[in-house]
């Protein structure tokens, strides 16, 4: 099954921030993949469900921990 994502989900890859355009189901016994067009230079890449974090979102309250201080001086990174 391909599902076409619109709007499309901002993550973050080994390779860089980018927007899921599609993400392809091939059932239960494997990873979805994640079809990704990069930011920096619009490549569009394949990731492995595994390799995808989806970047922070504040108003839906998603992976709010990951970047709630990442430049506060007075918090360590250790910490948060």
């Amino acid at each position: 099954m391909i599902l076409q994502l619109s709007p499309t989900i901002l993550v973050d890859t080994p390779l860089g921030r980018g927007h899921t355009i599609f993400i392809i189901d091939y059932g239960m016994h494997q990873n979805s993949c994640w079809v990704v067009a990069m930011e920096k230079d619009g490549i569009v890449k394949h990731f492995d469900s595994n390799d995808v974090i989806v970047c922070t979102n504040f108003t839906f309250h998603i992976n709010e921990e990951r970047n709630c201080f990442p430049h506060s001086p007075e918090i360590p990174i250790n910490k948060i």
